[in-house]
């Protein structure tokens, strides 16, 4: 990879961070690094994530019209934000759905990924709040494996709560909204 971020019409500057990350929208010629930033966190590698990421998925997600939200600083993207209509449901995502449908708008938010070298800056905060400009009024609904502590405080701060719980090819998930509370 190279040391320098390529260059993004896309990417701005995120207001008051004087840190030098710019936040933005992914486009084609990112699938290569953001594949590569996903399969490094993939459980194949020991990563959190739930699935592998072969460049056609990474591909079709760029390509779906859903917003893909990029953190990027001095090395290239420090972190990912995918999101995707409800139609788009890998088996995983639609045992999500079956758990918790959520709202007529919503739509399913992840995969979040942050490179190893930029955690602790806020960037899944930062990554949001632009998915929420971006989508906004629309029911963000993802799941989390229940085990996976740092993640499901991350999306606490985030606002998001737990709505629903699943269990999927033997492991155990919650399902977490940024909408209504559960009745």
């Amino acid at each position: 990879m190279s040391d320098a971020a390529p260059a993004h019409p896309a990417g701005r500057p995120v207001e008051g961070s004087g840190d030098g990350v710019s936040i933005g929208l992914a486009g084609p010629a990112d699938v290569g690094e953001l594949q590569w930033l996903l399969e490094s966190n993939a459980p194949s590698h020991g990563g959190t994530l739930t699935g592998e990421f072969p460049r056609e998925k990474v591909e079709r997600w760029v390509a779906s019209g859903m917003p893909v939200v990029v953190a990027r600083d001095v090395s290239g993207i420090a972190g990912v934000l995918f999101s995707a209509e409800r139609s788009d449901a890998s088996p995983v995502v639609a045992a999500m759905l079956h758990a918790w449908p959520g709202h007529s708008l919503a739509y399913v938010y992840g995969p979040v990924c942050i490179a190893a070298r930029a955690r602790g800056r806020r960037l899944p905060e930062r990554l949001y709040a632009e998915l929420r400009r971006l989508l906004p009024g629309r029911e963000a609904l993802l799941f989390i494996r229940r085990d996976n502590l740092a993640s499901l405080r991350a999306h606490a701060r985030l606002g998001m709560h737990q709505v629903a719980a699943f269990e999927h090819d033997g492991t155990s998930y919650v399902v977490l909204s940024d909408g209504a509370k559960a009745s």
